[in-house]
């Protein structure tokens, strides 16, 4: 089976990703469960062959991985879709996970991602963080934000990827899509650079580290809209994790900074639903003056109650959307008790 048949068996079968690794079958992700394709286990040789037909069909050449280092980059095919592949080696033998991206862009209603969230891309300045752990679908909520943005308002709209997963057309906005590594050596120089562009909104991929962080949280104080995520769950842990990022002497000014410009954070987590589909669940903070003033007085613990309280503003909690799914009979009782932040609080309401 060449590298070809297998994208096509995946498109087709609706899978999210696929494993190349040596011990095993062609491996493919649907619905969040592995299925194990018919035929021999893969061999070192026969990963390899794969992995060659791989760099062939996307035309890239494999510098990264002759020096010794994993390679991570997208490719389409014309009429099949996108590709997000990251080949490195384990146990001595080459290995390659490849994510499926079908063209086209995502549709939030079908996929489940409600209004609160996709209207923080109403927002003409400041700082929006999606955030949750890998695979939970942060770059998916992001390119809903993006579209909505590049069909309801005039601008240009600068993203900064790794890889490019999701393509946009020119519609109302303009949109400049840069790829770390190819389009730009990083995000810091990326970040710097689209600052001299005229930008109104910004997708930065992931805030990294503190120089990723201050740039961007500098070029939000700017004036324009930056879109960006971090692997953190809640809006308190995300705070604190941008906060602990700097020096503990500039905390208390980056409080201020945060306060003034943040303007949502999206945790999302996917979890299986009865019928054995996923389905999104967010929390969502919004920026109102009771946020802004536990940011500065540093308050974050009571962050839970002024979600809980703020539905007339958009805001929603994890664990009241999971019960709210219980209750819908979307999801099981064990679902929504593993996948919620305050146990015992939820075998309470349960």
């Amino acid at each position: 089976m060449g590298i070809t048949e297998i994208l096509e068996q995946a498109v087709h079968g609706d899978a999210s990703d696929i494993f190349l690794i040596a011990g095993l079958p062609v491996t493919l992700k649907i619905g969040g469960r592995q299925n194990r394709l018919p035929g021999e286990r893969l061999l070192p040789d026969s990963i390899g062959r794969l992995v060659e037909e791989i760099y062939t069909v996307s035309r890239r050449d494999r510098t990264n991985l002759d020096r010794g280092l994993d390679d991570d980059f997208s490719f389409a095919i014309p009429q099949l879709g996108r590709f997000r592949v990251n080949v490195f080696r384990q146990r001595g033998s080459l290995s390659a996970v490849i994510r499926v991206i079908r063209f086209g862009l995502p549709d939030p209603a079908r996929l489940g991602i409600t209004e609160n969230v996709l209207s923080l891309a109403d927002n003409k300045k400041g700082l929006v963080l999606i955030t949750g752990s890998a695979g939970t679908g942060k770059s998916t909520t992001l390119a809903c934000m993006i579209d909505r943005i590049n069909r309801s308002r005039d601008c240009h709209i600068i993203t900064m990827e790794d890889p490019i997963e999701y393509i946009h057309r020119h519609d109302r906005a303009i949109v400049t899509q840069r790829e770390i590594s190819i389009d730009t050596p990083g995000y810091l120089d990326a970040l710097r650079s689209a600052l001299r562009e005229s930008p109104d909104v910004i997708l930065l991929g992931e805030m990294r580290d503190y120089d990723t962080v201050s740039a961007a949280m500098t070029a939000a104080e700017t004036g324009v809209l930056l879109l960006s995520t971090l692997h953190t769950s809640g809006a308190a842990n995300t705070i604190n994790r941008i906060l602990d990022v700097f020096p503990a002497n500039q905390q208390q000014q980056v409080k201020i900074q945060l306060a003034q410009i943040l303007k949502g954070i999206v945790c999302q987590q996917l979890v299986p639903a009865t019928d054995g589909s996923l389905i999104p669940v967010f929390e969502v903070m919004k920026s109102t003056v009771a946020v802004q003033n536990m940011i500065r007085e540093n308050k974050l613990h009571q962050l839970e109650s002024v979600m809980q309280a703020g539905a007339a503003d958009g805001m929603c909690t994890m664990d009241g959307n999971l019960l709210a799914l219980y209750r819908a009979g979307r999801i099981t009782r064990d679902t929504a008790l593993l996948s919620c932040v305050n146990y015992e609080n939820m075998v309470k309401r349960l």
